[in-house]
């Protein structure tokens, strides 16, 4: 076997590219790619201004009884459905409300705090009140005692007659 390595390529093609890319061909088509984007960013912002104009004039009259309006009603501010609008209202941020009555709850069950500082009525953590209810026991009717609103029999025996009972 012969393991001599031959001058240039088997195929007969050229080992390797004999040109190379100019530079400036390369400066011109970074140019023009950022003369089209600006191009096109500039169309685009003046597509979006000519759809906002017209949005705005196509926008319904807001309703007289409505007071302290924005000037924009597409966009709300922040706060303006609470300050504006009765009861019943809409929820808006419905993760952060369910946040906050979460964080009541659970501080109303885990610590100690006033109901009624007057009455002297507190909560006490949930915990503890489990503990209390283990160690004192549910309250419980004694069991002879009769019902005060139940009848001892069906007549009415109060309202019946001395025969009328013997019967």
């Amino acid at each position: 076997m012969n393991d001599e390595i031959k001058p240039g390529n088997a195929g007969g093609h050229g080992s390797f590219e004999r040109q190379d890319l100019q530079p400036s061909s390369i400066l011109y088509f970074l140019l023009s790619l950022a003369v089209a984007t600006v191009l096109c960013i500039v169309l685009l912002r003046g597509f979006f201004v000519f759809l906002d104009s017209r949005e705005k004039a196509l926008q319904p009259p807001v309703n007289p009884l409505v007071t302290n309006v924005p000037a924009d009603t597409r966009h709300v501010a922040p706060g303006y459905p609470q300050t504006v609008f009765p009861s019943p209202k809409l929820e808006e941020d419905e993760r952060g409300q369910l946040n906050t009555l979460l964080t009541e709850e659970q501080q109303r069950l885990y610590t100690y705090g006033w109901i009624d500082e007057k009455a002297g009525t507190m909560h006490i953590p949930i915990e503890r009140a489990m503990d209390l209810l283990v160690q004192r026991g549910l309250p419980v009717r004694p069991q002879n005692e009769a019902p005060s609103n139940a009848k001892n029999d069906r007549g009415g025996g109060a309202n019946r007659s001395p025969a009328a009972k013997r019967r």
